[in-house]
C-alpha cells in the first residue's frame, strides 16, 4: 500500500525524496556544462560489508525546478558503453517540455570508463574492431575465432579482477536502483537505448517500485534461456530486415557511388574477393580491408542512414580496388575496456554451449540463410571457454505497475522487429509499443519520426501511452 501512495503523488507531479541526498557534486574532469558525483557500491552485493566501488554519475538539473517531475536516467547501451557526458549530449535532442520536468542524469555502468575501467590486457594484435564480434574465416571457417576466443578468454580469466569478475546485469539493475537511492528519489524515469533496454527491463523486475515512467528504445528480446546468445543470432535477421533501405539509397545514388542495381549481389561479391585478396587500409585497425572487415563496416553502417554515404564511399573505392577513403582507429585502451565490459556481461549473464561441432554446423547453416551476415551471428564466442554465470538469468515478468512505454522502429540491425515483440510479451500489461515504421538503431530523436518522437515525448510529460504504429 506504501508504494501505491507513492505512486500518486509522483502521479501528480511531486518530487518525492527518500533522504536528502548525500552526493558531492562538482565539475566534470570533461569541462562539459554538467555537475559530476560518486556512488559507492559494494563490489559483490552478496558482501555488502566487503570491497566497494565508485560509479561515476552527472546530471543536468531542470531550469524550472517548479515543474520537476524528477530524474530522468539516461541507461547506457553496450554492453560497455559510457554514459556519463550524455547529460550533455541530449540536454541539446531532447524537447524543452521533457528538460523542463527532469534533471538528467546518466553514469558510467561498473568497468567502464571512469567507473573503475577494467581490461583483460589483451594482445595488441588481438584488439581490433573486427575481433569484437566473431566473424568467422573464409568459407565459414571457426578455427581462427575458436583460437582467439581461446586467448581471449584466458586473458581475461589471468587480468581481469575483482571488478571484471562482478559484471552483470543484474549487479547493473542493482547499481542503477543504488544511484536512485543517492540522489534521494524513491522513484526514478529512465531511457534505455539497445542493452540499455533490458538493463531496464531487468531493473523494473528486480525493483518495480522504483520505476516512475521508462522508456526502452530498440529492445532486446529477454528470453531468459539465451539473453545475449539469442541477441547475437538476432543480427542475421535484423542485417536482412535493414540492408534493403541502404540498396534502395544507394540505387537513387547510383551517379555517384557506382554500386550498380543490385546492391545485394556487389556487397556479397565484393566481401567474398575482398576475403581471398584484401586491400590495404593505412589507419584502420587492422590495416587492411578484408572481408570480415567490410562485413563489419556494412553492419555499423545499417545502423543510421546517416552512415549511409560513408559506407557506400567504402564500397565504391574497394569495388574500383583502391584507394580507401581515410579512417583513423579507435584507440586501443578504449577498445580494450569496451570489449571486457562486453565479455564479462555475456559470459556472466548466461550459460553458453561448449560443444565446438555445432558451433560450425550452426555457422554453416546461418551462412545459408543469412549470408548478409556470414554466419557471425551462430559463431563460437569467449564464452565458450569462460566460467558460467554466478546467478541465473532474470525472468522479466509482467508483475508492477503499468508505466512501461517500448518504441522499437521496423527495421532495426541490431534488435530486429520480432524479437522486440518478445519483451513486449514479457512485460505483458506493463507495456505499450510504439512501432515505427523506420530503419536503423535507436528510435526516439535519432532514426525514428516525428510520429514516434512525439508519442515518447507524450509520455514522459504527461503519462499517456498506447499501442501505436507510426507510417514513415
Amino acid at each position: 500500500m506504501k508504494t501505491v501512495v507513492i505512486a500518486a503523488l509522483v502521479s501528480a507531479g511531486a518530487a518525492v525524496p527518500v533522504a536528502p541526498p548525500g552526493l558531492h557534486w562538482s565539475a566534470c574532469a570533461s569541462g562539459l556544462p554538467q555537475e559530476c558525483a560518486t556512488v559507492s557500491v559494494p563490489i559483490d552485493y552478496a558482501e555488502p560489508r566487503g570491497d566497494r566501488l565508485d560509479l561515476a554519475i552527472s546530471r543536468i538539473r531542470t531550469a524550472k525546478p517548479e515543474l520537476r517531475r524528477g530524474v530522468l536516467v539516461i541507461i547506457p547501451g553496450g554492453p560497455g558503453g559510457s554514459g556519463l557526458n550524455r547529460p550533455s549530449t541530449y540536454v541539446k535532442k531532447l524537447p524543452q517540455s521533457v528538460l523542463d520536468r527532469y534533471d538528467l542524469v546518466s553514469f558510467d555502468p561498473r568497468g567502464v570508463g571512469a567507473s573503475s575501467p577494467v581490461s583483460c590486457e589483451l594482445a595488441p594484435a588481438d584488439v581490433t574492431q573486427t575481433a569484437i564480434l566473431p566473424w568467422p574465416g573464409p568459407g565459414g571457417d571457426i578455427s581462427p575465432t575458436v583460437a582467439w576466443s581461446r586467448r581471449a578468454a584466458a586473458a581475461c580469466a589471468k587480468n581481469g579482477g575483482p571488478v571484471y569478475d562482478s559484471i552483470n546485469t543484474r549487479n547493473e539493475a542493482r547499481d542503477l536502483d543504488a544511484i536512485r537511492r543517492a540522489l534521494g528519489e524513491r522513484q526514478i524515469s529512465y531511457w534505455g537505448v539497445s542493452y540499455g533496454t533490458y538493463v531496464g527491463a531487468v531493473h523494473a523486475t528486480m525493483f518495480p517500485g522504483s520505476t516512475d515512467r521508462v522508456v526502452l528504445d530498440s529492445n532486446d528480446d529477454p528470453d531468459p534461456a539465451l539473453v545475449e546468445r539469442g541477441w547475437a543470432a538476432s543480427y542475421a535477421i535484423g542485417v536482412e530486415d535493414r540492408f534493403p533501405d541502404f540498396a534502395a539509397w544507394a540505387a537513387e545514388h547510383e551517379e555517384q557511388y557506382h554500386l550498380g542495381t543490385d546492391v545485394r549481389g556487389a556487397y556479397l561479391r565484393l566481401a567474398d574477393r575482398l576475403d581471398r585478396a584484401p586491400l590495404p587500409w593505412p589507419g584502420a585497425n587492422p590495416p587492411v580491408l578484408d572481408g570480415n572487415t567490410l562485413r563489419s563496416n556494412v553492419l555499423n553502417g545499417l545502423y543510421s542512414d546517416a552512415r549511409f554515404p560513408q559506407l557506400a564511399s567504402l564500397m565504391s573505392a574497394a569495388l574500383a580496388g583502391g584507394p580507401l577513403p581515410p579512417t583513423t582507429a579507435a584507440p586501443e585502451a578504449a577498445l580494450q575496456n569496451t570489449f571486457a565490459v562486453l565479455n564479462a556481461t555475456i559470459c556472466h549473464d548466461v550459460s553458453w554451449p561448449r560443444d565446438l561441432r555445432a558451433y560450425a554446423r550452426d555457422v554453416a547453416a546461418d551462412r545459408k540463410a543469412h549470408p548478409l551476415t556470414a554466419g557471425m551471428p551462430r559463431n563460437v564466442y569467449t564464452c565458450a571457454f569462460s566460467p558460467g554465470p554466478a546467478e541465473p538469468p532474470v525472468r522479466v515478468t509482467p508483475d508492477g505497475p503499468p508505466n512501461v512505454l517500448l518504441v522499437q522502429n521496423l527495421r532495426d540491425p541490431a534488435t530486429p522487429y520480432r524479437k522486440a515483440l518478445n519483451l513486449k510479451r514479457a512485460l505483458g500489461d506493463r507495456a505499450r509499443m510504439v512501432t515505427v515504421d523506420a530503419g536503423g538503431h535507436g528510435s526516439y530523436l535519432d532514426n525514428g519520426n516525428a510520429c514516434g518522437d512525439a508519442e515518447v515525448t507524450r509520455f514522459l510529460t504527461d503519462g499517456t501511452r498506447r499501442d501505436i504504429t507510426c507510417r514513415g
